[in-house]
């Protein structure tokens, strides 16, 4: 399953209001992957905000300046924000963020920093039951803004111009199923992996 399907699938009921299309410009068409919800911008802002740390941990020479974690892109809906359709996102503007990284290692390791996060917090038993294959254990909003931190869903709140309190409920709710179809081996997809995903 591709990471649009994925993105797709969750809460496609339609009925809530974080996974609708955000409004474009006249005649720009909402079909397909042109336009992201934002709670589909925020599951992806917050894998790039994880893979960021994981190039930075890793030493990796950037092969340009590395911004700011609030400045991802330039915001919601501007063309170097987190607009624009999946592939373009993780090639190009994510991609850029991280110094030319591969849509694959965004993807490892976003996951993987975002899961060592969560194991770090003191929520690595409910982390981990969103990789395995019994079912997902739930995350109250305080559990996940304490693992998170401010600073994050800050960043996250910015690009996707949704409240904290609506971002919150909307991870709360999506991210355990975001993460469970990204690990349907149960594990974190290697690079190849998740590059196949994109």
């Amino acid at each position: 399953m591709g990471l649009l399907d994925i993105l797709n699938s969750i809460g496609s009921s339609g009925n809530d209001p974080r996974m609708r299309p955000a409004p474009t410009g006249p005649g720009t068409s909402q079909a397909g992957s042109q336009s992201m919800s934002p709670m589909a911008k925020a599951m992806l802002a917050l894998l790039a905000i994880y893979a960021m740390k994981h190039v930075r941990r890793a030493d990796a020479p950037p092969t340009q300046p590395a911004p700011r974690p609030g400045n991802v892109g330039a915001g919601p809906g501007d063309a170097g924000g987190l607009g624009g359709n999946l592939g373009d996102l993780l090639r190009g503007t994510l991609g850029g963020v991280l110094g030319g990284a591969a849509a694959g290692t965004v993807l490892n390791g976003g996951l993987g920093g975002l899961l060592k996060q969560f194991q770090e917090s003191g929520q690595g038993d409910v982390a981990n039951s969103w990789i395995g294959t019994g079912p997902n254990k739930t995350i109250s909003e305080g559990d996940l803004a304490s693992a998170l931190g401010g600073d994050t869903l800050d960043t996250l709140s910015q690009q996707t111009g949704m409240g904290r309190d609506d971002l919150l409920d909307g991870l709360r709710r999506y991210l355990p199923a975001f993460v469970d179809q990204l690990t349907p081996d149960g594990r974190v997809p290697s690079e190849d992996e998740a590059r196949q995903m994109v």
